[in-house]
């Protein structure tokens, strides 16, 4: 509830400085609304800079819409949003539990395409045609439209708790879709091509390829893969670990990118065989040892990786596709098989369905392809027989 008020009024004149709302001639009068607020009121209004006004009514209404945006819990104090978005954003990354390797991401999008641009602008100050034209620029400097979706993502992520934070009222970022990421569509090796893959890998890597794509498994968790994972004879692949690699060389072990992605993944009994072998002469003998390591014994690392992938592909004639390809093979394939929804979520380690609704799409494609072969067999095997005109008519017949 307000208290009484106290009403100032001046009258402009040798003065240059005119308060704001009133007009320039020396005799006009302006009331200036000092509020008295009842004790229950935000201190923070305290704060707020006398504002003047043309009339006694106009401060009134200025008076209501603020103690409506306070019993709506809409008000913010105009000094909050003062703070370098540098700071904050410093301050948004030690406020969370990220795994090291998306620290390292965030990290680099601040210091590489968002702090450039944002890092000494105030929260309140950032506006949406700021973003609007960054973000313009970000796609034509040439980082990529993936890179600039992440960036884009970040940046909104970071308002958004400031607008949590009641430091700004809304969020600058606005921009439909910026933050969807339209990755291009990656290749499906046949199977054949899997396995003549795990045939020119050096021996100790054939296990290792078979895996990645029969068991939809990612690069991470092959590296952190334990001999008690798994289980020959249930023919199953329990995946609780992964291992990422930061720039700096370290290995950071931990567990997978999201709970759906610790998961038991069932495998196909013909690589039981390879995978046998494999932990006879290549794994690590404990019972918790590495199930792939490198030649000298150590972890396996990704970029020790890459001479020896490119060697591969060249040797099998297969074009220049990615490590990760095998899994996106492996979740093509079992997409094939008619498998559900939620059975290829849990397979391939997924808590959304927008990926595994992807493959659901192409196994649907795949069958329409095989049903259009199944009717040219059927026409070839037709064409001896002739027409007496009895029968109906099969072949490119259509039912009205």
């Amino acid at each position: 509830m307000r208290s009484s008020s106290t009403w100032r009024s001046s009258t402009t004149g040798g003065d240059d400085t005119v308060p704001w709302g009133c007009s320039p001639p020396s005799s006009t009068r302006c009331f200036t609304r000092t509020p008295s607020w009842h004790e229950s009121q935000p201190s923070r209004l305290h704060r707020t800079r006398g504002t003047s006004f043309a009339s006694k009514t106009d401060a009134d209404v200025w008076l209501a819409r603020k103690e409506g945006e306070i019993h709506d819990q809409e008000w913010t104090d105009p000094d909050a949003g003062k703070v370098p978005f540098r700071s904050y954003a410093a301050s948004w990354m030690t406020e969370r539990a990220l795994r090291p390797k998306t620290a390292q991401l965030y990290e680099g999008l601040l210091r590489l395409h968002i702090a450039p641009t944002f890092g000494e602008k105030l929260l309140a100050e950032i506006t949406s045609r700021h973003v609007r034209q960054w973000h313009t620029k970000l796609l034509e400097g040439g980082p990529g439209a993936s890179t600039v979706a992440k960036a884009y993502r970040l940046l909104r992520g970071i308002l958004n708790t400031a607008v949590e934070d009641d430091l700004i009222k809304k969020n600058p970022c606005r921009i439909k879709n910026a933050g969807v990421e339209r990755p291009e569509e990656r290749p499906v090796l046949t199977v054949s091509e899997v396995f003549a893959l795990a045939g020119v890998v050096p021996r100790r890597l054939r296990a290792l390829v078979l895996l990645a794509t029969f068991g939809s498994m990612r690069w991470g968790e092959l590296a952190a893969l334990r001999r008690h994972n798994l289980d020959l004879t249930a023919r199953t692949v329990k995946i609780e670990a992964s291992v990422s690699e930061m720039r700096t060389g370290k290995l950071v072990t931990g567990r997978p990118k999201s709970d759906a992605g610790a998961r038991v993944v069932t495998l196909p009994e013909i690589i039981v065989g390879d995978l046998a072998w494999h932990l006879q002469r290549f794994s690590e003998p404990e019972h918790d040892g590495l199930v792939f390591v490198g030649e000298e014994g150590a972890q396996l690392r990704r970029s020790n990786f890459t001479k020896v992938w490119a060697k591969a592909l060249k040797d099998a004639e297969l074009p220049q596709i990615h490590v990760h390809d095998l899994r996106h093979t492996g979740n093509t394939l079992a997409a094939m098989t008619g498998a559900s929804l939620k059975e290829l979520m849990a397979r391939m380690g997924h808590s959304s369905t927008k990926a595994a609704m992807i493959y659901l799409h192409t196994a649907k494609d795949r069958d329409r392809a095989i049903a259009d072969a199944l009717g040219e067999i059927v026409k070839e095997g037709l064409k001896s027989k002739g027409d007496d005109g009895d029968d109906p008519p099969l072949v490119g017949a259509k039912i009205n």
